[in-house]
């Protein structure tokens, strides 16, 4: 139910339009959503969907409200759910969305948190001196031999 994605259409000075945006007063929203405007009132009262209020305190819902609408009377009439069932729904999907959204921001965190540690990393490497050859310990089975001449004898 996470339908977060934005659509957007330019109108006059700069304004943007998307679902989150309050443009629809109580009777279309009902329309839209199939409800009786009543029920509209219940569930704002319930705390369900919660629409925007304009100075005038009058309602004005949203696409994404619409969204809400449908989905709680499918919850309530197709699945038979209570609106106290719903609203705990609700409250844990958008819970939910919350969580998934931090987990995104702090994997985004390590992501370039590593990033760093494997630049800082590779400045210490790149600082190395190349004249240095590491010491490696001989291998079990491997043996060194020294080779010295024998000294010269004296001719006779």
């Amino acid at each position: 139910m996470d339908g977060r994605r934005r659509q957007s259409s330019r109108l006059g000075s700069g304004y943007q339009l998307t679902d989150e945006t309050p443009v629809y007063v109580i009777s279309v929203a009902a329309q839209l959503s199939g409800l009786h405007p009543q029920t509209l009132r219940q569930y704002d009262r319930l705390g369900l969907v919660s629409p925007d209020r304009t100075a005038g305190r009058g309602r004005r819902y949203s696409a994404r409200d619409i969204e809400l609408l449908r989905t709680v009377q499918a919850l309530s009439q197709d699945e038979g759910i209570n609106l106290a069932g719903i609203k705990r729904i609700i409250e844990l999907e958008n819970q939910v969305a919350a969580l998934q959204q931090r987990v995104a921001e702090l994997s985004a965190a390590v992501d370039g948190a590593a990033a760093t540690l494997r630049a800082r990393e590779a400045q210490v490497h790149a600082s190395y001196r190349r004249d240095l050859v590491p010491y490696q310990p001989p291998q079990p089975g491997s043996a060194l031999v020294v080779w010295r001449p024998a000294p010269k004898r004296p001719m006779d």
